[in-house]
Parts: C-alpha cells; sequence; structure tokens
C-alpha cells in the first residue's frame, strides 16, 4: 500500500504516505489506483508536501476498462497503490492495439517503455492543433505524426489526403523519400518559387475561382465592392469569347454605358472623351469607333459624329442615342461564370474596367473612388511577379484540378501534397490557403457518398492565416472557421500549427478536439491556451513552461487523460533547425 487516505478537497485526494520516499523513484506524475469495495478509482500524484500526496482524481476502471471522470469520490477505506505496470497503457496510451486503428507516436518519459498511442479515428476524424514556442519542436512533431500514418507493417493509407501549406519550406525533406520507405505512398510538392527550383510551380486556374476568392485575391475592405466584382466575372466571358450570342450581349452592355454617358449632362468634351475611350478598348465587329451609321442620303462613321461644333455641342447627340438605342436588348441576362471556359488576369482586367465604367465610375466620383482601389490592385498583381501563380496554359475543370493535386508525378495518387508558400508575402500566402481550402471543402461537399474521400489541411504557422480578420464582415464568413464548424461531416479535418495561439480565430481553436502542446512561455499564449482550449488545467499549464524540446501535453477526444509524450523522432527530419552561428562565426587560425 502507498498509504491510507486523510483527506478530501474536491477533486483532490490526500494521501498520508507509509513508505520511506527516499527508497522509491519520484513519485510525482504517477498514476495511483483506489480500491473502494466494487469500485476502483484512479488518480495523478501531482504534488507531495510533508509525507501527504496530493492526488487528481481523473476516472475510474470499470469492467477492465478506464473511463475518464468520477460521479463520486472513494470512501476513506479505500485501499491505496501505485498503478500496475500492464494497467498503465490502459489509461495512457493503447491498451489492445489495432494497426488498422490505432496509432504510436511517442513513449511515456514517466513510464520508461510504454508507448504512448491513440485511436486514430478520435484524432484524425476531429479538427486538432499542435502549439509551441520556437524550438520546442513542433516541426519535427508534425513529421513523425503523418510518418507515422505511413509506417505501418501490414496496411496502407492508401486513401489519405493530407494537405501541407508549408510556412517555410521545411517539410519537403521530411516526406520527399517516404516513396522509398513505402512503395504504395507518394509525395507531391507545389512551390512559390518561381527562379529555382525543379519542383512543379503552383499554378492556380482565375476560372475556378468564386467572387469571394477574388475579392481576397484584391484584398476588398468592403461589402460594397462586391458587386463590382461580381458584375466583373459576369462580363468575363463576354470579353474572351466571340460567339454570336456572346456579341449580342456585348454590343447590348456597350451601348447602355455609352447611353449613360450621353445622358450624362457633362460637357462635351468629356461624353466625346469617355465615348473614344470606351469604344478604343471595348468593342465588337457590330459596334466600334468605325461603325457607319447611314441616314437618308448619307453616312458616316461613328467617330464623326462625336465631333464638336463651333458652339460646342456635339450635334449629332440624338442621332447617336438612336442608334445606341437600336443595340439594347431587354432580353440580355448576365450569369456568373460557372467554370466550363478559360480566361486569365488580362480577360478579368478588362471586364473589372468595364465593370467600372457600366457602373457609373465615369459619371460618379464617389463609385469611382470606392472601387478604383480593386482596379489598382488588379493592376499590380496582373503586372507583377505573383500574375505567374495563374498562368494556366490549359483549361481544365474543377473536379480535374483537385483530382490532378491528388495524382503523383508517377501516376498513383499522392497522400502527401506539399505547399511551399516560403516565396510570397503573407498577405498572399493567406489568400493561397483560403482559396484552396475552399476548393477543397466544396469539391469535398459535393461527393456522391460524403466523406469518402476524406482531406486533411495542415496549416503550419496558422496564426498568419487563421485570423480573426475582415472575412466575416466581406464575406459573411471565414473558410477556416466554416470548416472548422461543418468540414467533419464532409470529411475536412484541419490541422493547425502554432507559435502564437493567441493570434488564431477563436472560433477555429473552439472547434478544435485535439491538442498536442510543446513548451510555451508567453504568458499571453499561456492564458489564452488556459482559456480557450477545452479540459486544461492548472497542472498542465505549469508544464508547458518547463517542459523539454520533443515533449508534450497532449489531450482531446482521443486522449483518455490528460498525458507526456516524448515524440518519436522523425526520419527524415524537416528543415527546422536552427542557425548554427558559432559554425557560421568562427574560422581556424592559419
Amino acid at each position: 500500500m502507498l498509504g491510507a487516505i486523510v483527506g478530501i478537497e474536491e477533486d483532490t485526494i490526500l494521501v498520508k504516505l507509509n513508505i520511506e520516499l527516499n527508497k522509491f523513484q519520484n513519485l510525482v506524475n504517477l498514476h495511483v489506483v483506489m480500491e473502494d469495495a466494487d469500485e476502483i478509482f484512479v488518480g495523478e500524484i501531482i504534488d507531495i508536501k510533508n509525507g501527504i500526496a496530493y492526488v487528481n482524481l481523473i476516472g475510474q476502471i470499470i469492467d477492465n476498462k478506464f473511463v475518464f471522470g468520477v460521479m463520486r469520490k472513494p470512501s476513506f477505506a479505500a485501499t491505496v497503490k501505485i498503478i500496475s505496470k500492464e494497467k498503465i497503457p490502459m489509461i495512457i496510451s493503447v491498451d489492445n492495439y489495432e494497426e488498422k486503428k490505432n496509432l504510436f507516436i511517442g513513449d511515456s518519459p514517466i513510464y520508461p517503455g510504454v508507448k504512448i498511442g491513440f485511436d486514430i479515428n478520435s484524432f484524425f476524424a476531429n479538427h486538432f492543433a499542435i502549439f509551441g514556442s520556437t524550438g520546442s519542436g513542433k516541426s519535427w512533431g508534425v513529421a513523425k505524426l503523418i510518418q507515422s500514418i505511413f509506417e505501418k507493417q501490414n496496411t496502407v493509407a492508401y486513401r489519405a489526403s493530407i494537405f501541407i501549406f508549408d510556412a517555410y519550406g521545411e517539410y519537403h525533406k521530411a516526406f520527399e523519400s517516404i516513396n522509398k520507405k513505402v512503395p504504395e505512398i507518394s509525395f507531391k510538392a507545389y512551390t512559390t518559387n518561381t527562379k529555382f527550383s525543379d519542383t512543379e510551380i503552383l499554378k492556380i486556374p482565375l476560372w475556378l475561382l468564386s467572387v469571394d476568392d477574388i475579392a481576397l485575391l484584391l484584398n476588398a475592405t468592403s461589402a460594397n465592392q462586391i458587386p463590382i466584382i461580381e458584375k466583373a466575372l459576369k462580363l468575363v466571358g463576354l470579353f474572351c469569347r466571340e460567339d454570336d450570342e456572346v456579341i449580342k450581349q456585348k454590343n447590348d452592355i456597350i451601348a447602355r454605358a455609352i447611353l449613360e454617358i450621353l445622358s450624362s449632362g457633362n460637357n462635351s468634351s468629356q461624353i466625346r472623351d469617355q465615348i473614344f475611350s470606351i469604344l478604343s478598348t471595348y468593342h465588337t465587329k457590330d459596334l466600334n469607333l468605325d461603325t457607319v451609321i447611314y441616314q437618308p442620303g448619307y453616312s458616316r462613321p461613328l467617330k464623326q459624329c462625336l465631333l464638336i461644333d463651333a458652339s460646342g455641342k456635339i450635334r449629332e447627340m440624338e442621332l447617336l442615342t438612336n442608334f445606341m438605342q437600336t443595340f439594347k436588348d431587354d432580353n440580355v441576362e448576365l450569369l456568373m461564370p460557372d467554370g466550363s471556359f478559360k480566361y486569365g488576369l488580362e480577360d478579368l482586367k478588362i471586364a473589372l474596367d468595364f465593370a467600372l465604367i457600366s457602373e457609373g465610375s465615369l459619371t460618379s466620383e464617389k463609385i469611382y473612388d470606392d472601387n478604383n482601389i480593386l482596379r489598382v490592385r488588379l493592376h499590380s498583381l496582373l503586372n507583377g511577379d505573383y500574375a505567374k501563380y495563374f498562368e494556366c496554359d490549359e483549361y481544365v475543370s474543377k473536379d480535374d484540378y483537385i483530382k490532378d493535386l491528388l495524382t503523383a508525378p508517377n501516376g498513383r495518387k499522392a497522400q502527401i501534397i506539399n505547399f511551399n508558400i516560403n516565396y510570397v508575402d503573407d498577405r498572399f500566402a493567406k489568400t493561397i490557403t483560403k482559396i484552396y481550402s475552399r476548393l477543397l471543402f466544396e469539391y469535398a461537399k459535393n461527393l456522391d457518398r460524403r466523406a469518402s474521400l476524406p482531406f486533411h489541411i495542415i496549416l503550419e504557422e496558422a496564426h498568419r492565416y487563421v485570423q480573426n480578420d475582415n472575412d466575416v464582415n466581406l464575406l459573411g464568413y471565414n473558410i477556416f472557421d466554416r470548416i472548422t464548424k461543418e468540414g467533419r461531416k464532409y470529411g475536412v479535418l484541419l490541422g493547425l500549427i502554432s507559435q502564437r495561439p493567441s493570434d488564431l480565430s477563436e472560433t477555429s481553436i473552439s472547434q478544435c478536439n485535439n491538442f498536442l502542446i510543446y513548451k510555451m512561455l508567453h504568458p499571453r499564449d499561456i492564458q489564452y491556451i488556459r482559456d480557450m482550449v477545452p479540459n486544461i488545467t492548472n497542472e498542465i499549464v505549469k508544464r508547458l513552461r518547463v517542459l523539454l524540446p520533443g515533449n508534450c501535453m497532449a489531450f482531446g477526444t482521443a486522449f483518455k487523460v490528460p498525458v507526456l509524450i516524448r515524440m518519436d523522432k522523425p526520419s527524415p527530419a524537416p528543415s527546422s533547425d536552427s542557425c548554427d552561428i558559432s559554425e557560421n562565426w568562427f574560422i581556424d587560425r592559419k
């Protein structure tokens, strides 16, 4: 016996020890069983003072299985013992290991030789978060967690689909050779490095993007800008195609824009210049500056009808107005692009420019001021380095694009897809992660068999992307919050990896069910974890400050109790080592 129960304070049992402590290993953090008549209670020793052990009640053993939580307390007559070695896995690990159902990721620093694992469904069928200060071992832990999925002896996770958004390009090294270890498993990599790489450059077909994606891409700041983006997308199909029905629609839109200018009340010079500007850029074979306008007895090109006479008037205003009226078609209905035709940034630029004109930006300073920033940003994107990521030579449908993401260079299914987003700024990297996350979410929602192809989206440095940002005000939702709230039913799961959890979206963290937390030092982050993470205790919070690198506290639905894990080392390891200052500084004297 370890001792006798002498007090009960809420969920803490006070046990007066009857052993010589100097003859035993450190008892703190060991588990004890309290056998009381027909019940067996389990607790963890959290402190020892003046010969009294303070034991936190954590659960019971019922029908030879550990059950977390207690409905009542043991009596003072209960027998208190250190838990037997064979019962330890029942509480902190997997007691009946099955290769398809369980996963081992490390061992226990408290109980030498005890492997720590969890139920795969309980962990990977839920959103999870991995937190830790820089240098605490997060990247190694993530790499080992994923490697462990594919290192089983008799089963292969062939239908796994893990998308890693790699903020520093760390994980390529950890997974690039996985096919040599497990021939059935394939790794696929994309990079944002357009200058020095033998890896496939990330390419996003612009025609697969929604209004919301374009709004994020152009860094829209107001919901008032969304209608202009919608109008541009409705117009983009007109300006990149030339079939008869499209020309008819284009004539209608151009004519209506010119009619609005003719009736604007501006001076003749402004009217002439604005119509010239429109028809110089937007025209058809039927409606352009050289279109011939016929009158009884003579004809003239349209541009001559814009001449200003000696009195400063456009003499042919009525003629122009009547001519434009002939192109109006009240049956024309502009539709959003459905992803069935290809267009690029140049097409979108033309469409956005004309959307601004057709919505009155030439005649209204307010419309111009509110929306011209979108035009400026699109022009900057078109003429900048990031335009390369939207240069797609061939048309591809949304389904085929997702299928291509999941196809390795060898033609087999890719299980690990790594996006190296180290070579773009944080704003663009955030946009990329949101675009891909929405595409994957929408694809999964539309599968015939719901959740039949699970997607795991792993976000390294998640605090850069999963934030309490303006998306809710702009779009009505945040894609990461939506995935954390709705994704489980469709098999779309998030893994949030971060050293600054206090910068993460509160909604997203609140939906995470499992946590691996490495050493944390910043008081704000520790307090945030205490406030946001369910079932965290003061004891766990205390441990977070003193964890060794590579050790983490694990808790959540996949773990029966909060457990300390010494993670196995990944092989190979990610490229996450700190800079070797002494090696780089010093040279030997000659």
